[in-house]
């Protein structure tokens, strides 16, 4: 018989969801607005502790949407971002008809490549094309080099939309990820460190700007006592029995990253005598990751395959590292600056089973996987 699945990130409840949410329904306040999407809001603004305004919203692929929007991306600009990572980074750029210029990763972080930014800043530049935006990307929770990459951004007087999707929870330098860039967006969905079970938000500085955003994500109708629109809208703002969710996993939230990193310590333990495996982890004191997910190098694709199937033998879900963008069918005619960092972490990488939720009788299955298959 088979054991039980063991998933590679799923959603963990603290128990005081239900509560928010019923209280949506005992106030009939079944729509996407209502006190808990204030609430959420509130909430995450408190948490990240930056003078920030968050707007509650669908996904955060919306909110990268409504960034570039917000940033005047029209077809035919073009638009910075990282390679390695999810194609919801990428896919909103495409959505206005504007052109991605994608970063190789450096191999601290694996996100976005100070050297190789720069370096397409440049030449973007000297073609006739000032990219619009950067968009870095906090990958598996890892904050990216924000210190350098900022100086960039603001040497080249070009705004940064910070991907902090994955990456509520982790700080640089002591500040929280999702409050460097002019605009940041975060997720939760249902993987997350934190779920609404579907949702996302977009982080400003500007109340404007939050206004102008949640104005945009309810269809953009004018103050008036009829329907009517002076400008494109979209269907983006979040429920306010998802943003229930939401209010009861912000209590939980630190006592999430906690587990995660102690998932992540796991690993570290596992493979630290273990010269032909790296784990990603932080570089210095400065970095402090929520270990959204543990991710390994292995030695070679061929490594790499066998463990995959070694757990999916045993019912353990793995993933293979971000496949970067610059590789994806789609995008293969866009313009790619660096080396092959990310393709070399894509082909020998994979993402192991990290969630807050992991049972001591589920680590040691994975534990014993591992034993198995390295031989120990």
């Amino acid at each position: 018989m088979q054991q039980e699945k063991i998933w590679l990130s799923s959603p963990h409840m603290g128990g005081n969801e239900q509560k928010y949410v019923q209280e949506a329904f005992d106030s009939n306040w079944v729509a996407p607005l209502g006190p808990n999407v204030n609430g959420f809001e509130q909430d995450l603004e408190k948490y990240l502790n930056e003078d920030v305004f968050v707007g509650a919203l669908s996904s955060g692929t919306a909110a990268l949407h409504l960034a570039l929007i917000m940033l005047g991306v029209e077809a035919g600009d073009e638009v910075i971002c990282q390679s390695m990572t999810f194609a919801a980074s990428a896919n909103p750029i495409a959505y206005l008809g504007a052109t991605p210029v994608f970063i190789d990763s450096e191999k601290d972080t694996w996100n976005m490549c100070p050297i190789a930014l720069e370096q397409a800043i440049e030449d973007r530049m000297a073609k006739g094309k000032k990219p619009k935006a950067i968009i870095p990307v906090h990958l598996y929770g890892m904050p990216a080099k924000m210190d350098e990459i900022m100086a960039i951004a603001t040497k080249y007087d070009i705004p940064v939309i910070e991907d902090s999707a994955e990456a509520l929870g982790s700080s640089y330098k002591g500040q929280k990820c999702g409050t460097f860039g002019t605009m940041s967006i975060l997720s939760f969905n249902g993987n997350k460190i934190i779920t609404t079970s579907g949702g996302g938000a977009l982080v400003t500085k500007s109340k404007e700007v939050k206004d102008k955003a949640v104005f945009l994500s309810t269809q953009a109708r004018d103050n008036a006592p009829h329907y009517q629109h002076s400008h494109i809208g979209y269907n983006y703002r979040m429920s306010n029995i998802c943003a229930g969710i939401g209010r009861g996993q912000m209590e939980v939230l630190d006592a999430h990253v906690q587990l995660r990193r102690k998932a992540h310590q796991f690993y570290m333990d596992f493979f630290k005598s273990m010269n032909d495996v790296v784990v990603l982890h932080e570089p210095n004191n400065a970095f402090y990751s929520n270990h959204w997910l543990t991710a390994i190098v292995l030695e070679s694709y061929e490594k790499r395959e066998a463990l995959r199937l070694a757990f999916e033998a045993e019912n353990i879900e793995t993933r293979p590292l971000w496949k970067p963008m610059h590789l994806q069918p789609i995008f293969q005619n866009v313009p790619y600056y660096g080396t092959n960092v990310s393709e070399s972490l894509f082909d020998k990488g994979l993402c192991l089973p990290s969630g807050s939720n992991l049972k001591e009788e589920e680590f040691l299955r994975i534990q014993n996987v591992l034993k198995d298959f390295f031989k120990l």
